[in-house]
């Protein structure tokens, strides 16, 4: 089961009809997050593997795992900020349980999204099972 904040977007997604209302609400929810501080925006924090540039600070706290996340696309910061709805404020040592493929196809974006974004995709989500795998 997902986190209650991915239910949302679920839930937000049934009631769009159409694919450009849903590219659109996910650039919304990345319009909608913080920036990331450009001090975070260097080699240990960029994401290799997206065709743009993608930047993801984790951090854990209370044994909880959350990142914040920035990129130079409007489409990708919107996928940052639905990854952040799936795994914030999930127990470290359940992050690389999180089945993101799975939870994804709920939204139907693996049909939706290019193979470069697909890739990049798959990237950030390694990334932050990477991490989190280390911490726990």
């Amino acid at each position: 089961m997902a986190a209650e904040a991915f239910e949302d977007i679920v839930a937000d997604f049934e009631f769009l009809d159409d694919w450009e209302d849903r590219y659109r609400y996910v650039i919304d929810r990345g319009r909608g997050m913080d920036a990331l501080d450009d001090a975070l925006k260097v080699p240990a924090t960029k994401v290799d593997g997206c065709a743009s540039q993608v930047w993801l600070h984790p951090k854990i706290e209370g044994g909880r795992f959350s990142f914040e996340g920035d990129s130079d696309a409007m489409i990708v910061r919107g996928l940052i900020a639905v990854l952040k709805a799936l795994y914030n404020d999930v127990p470290v040592e359940q992050v690389t349980k999180v089945d993101a493929p799975a939870e994804l196809a709920r939204l139907g974006l693996n049909d939706h999204l290019s193979a470069q974004r697909s890739n990049g995709l798959r990237a950030m989500i390694e990334r932050i099972r990477n991490v989190a795998a280390e911490a726990a």
